[in-house]
């Protein structure tokens, strides 16, 4: 079965200023040579600290950033370099819900507006066909007809969100990036959330990459997991598979500060030594040298390559 989406090679690099004459111009390297597939129905969770470049990810494969170098297929086709026509046709079927529910909703909007603006922009339906695809969109995702004529900020943070969501929802898309959904949100109101996500994807076959520095919240949602540090992918598994068996240092630091939710629980945390390095000037071999407990020589000379350790099992290590 070809996968939905496959990303090979991915770049993301924003140039800094150069040195005098223009001579030794450097640049932040986001994203650094990304890849992985998505198969059509499933989620694929990308975690990783502040600054990793998750966000940044996302944003590439949608083309709200244009992509340094790297190939992005969709659907078997290759959208790593589209005109402005195909790209607004694509964007109908990939849509982002943003970490932040009341920066990303215009305030001087009222909801209904909101959530039927994508309908508008590509001409999709008369004016009842959009008016009562946001009335069923707000029953959907659990609001009801009466808050089509509120502005955002009579709302709550919760339902800012679920109107986030509508509004990913109103084109039909297939594919739908989540960029840390829930962080801003209550912990009550996190569960909520993340249980609309998985009952809308079951109802209308979505598939979701979901971006988060929440290892929980990301091993709740996700059948697959990618962990990311300083624009890489260090280890990618099945969920279980990565959360039981992780092989990776930085994984096994991350999964180690997980809060264990028992009274005097003891738990050997691993805390991680040294500063993370500048993405504008990494290490020239394992982008986690600088940091990890086992780090050998090899590891500061040569980059570890992302590879198959067990079937669908894969780690950027030298030591694994």
């Amino acid at each position: 079965m070809e996968p939905l989406l496959e990303v090979k090679d991915l770049k993301k690099h924003f140039p800094l200023g150069g040195g005098f004459f223009g001579g030794n111009k450097q640049s932040v390297k986001a994203v650094d040579g990304v890849s992985f597939s998505i198969r059509e129905g499933e989620t694929f969770g990308v975690v990783g600290e502040s600054g990793c470049g998750k966000s940044t990810l996302g944003r590439v494969i949608l083309h709200l950033l244009e992509p340094s170098d790297g190939m992005i297929q969709f659907q078997g086709q290759d959208i790593s370099h589209l005109s402005k026509e195909k790209l607004r046709k694509l964007r109908r079927d990939m849509q982002i819900i943003f970490q932040d529910p009341y920066a990303s909703l215009n305030g001087r909007m009222k909801v209904s507006y909101i959530i039927k603006e994508p309908m508008i922009v590509n001409k999709i339906g008369t004016r009842k066909e959009q008016d009562d695809k946001v009335t069923e969109l707000l029953e959907v995702v659990g609001l009801n007809a009466s808050h089509a004529e509120k502005y955002p900020h009579e709302f709550s943070g919760g339902q800012r969100q679920r109107i986030g969501i509508a509004r990913a929802l109103s084109l039909n898309p297939k594919l739908i990036i989540c960029d840390e959904p829930v962080s801003a949100l209550d912990v009550s109101i996190q569960s909520q959330v993340l249980n609309l996500l998985k009952d809308l994807q079951k109802e209308f076959g979505l598939t979701y990459i979901f971006i988060s520095h929440d290892l929980s919240v990301v091993r709740y949602i996700s059948d697959r997991v990618a962990v990311m540090y300083l624009g890489k992918f260090m280890e990618m598994a099945e969920k279980e598979e990565l959360y039981t068996n992780p092989l990776h240092p930085y994984t096994k630091a991350l999964l180690s500060a997980i809060p264990v939710p028992k009274v005097n629980a003891k738990k050997d945390e691993i805390i991680l030594e040294g500063d993370v390095p500048s993405p504008s000037d990494p290490p020239i071999g394992c982008r986690f040298c600088t940091r990890c407990p086992i780090v050998g020589e090899i590891c500061i000379l040569e980059e570890p390559k992302l590879r198959e350790i067990v079937p669908d099992h894969f780690v950027a290590c030298h030591k694994v």
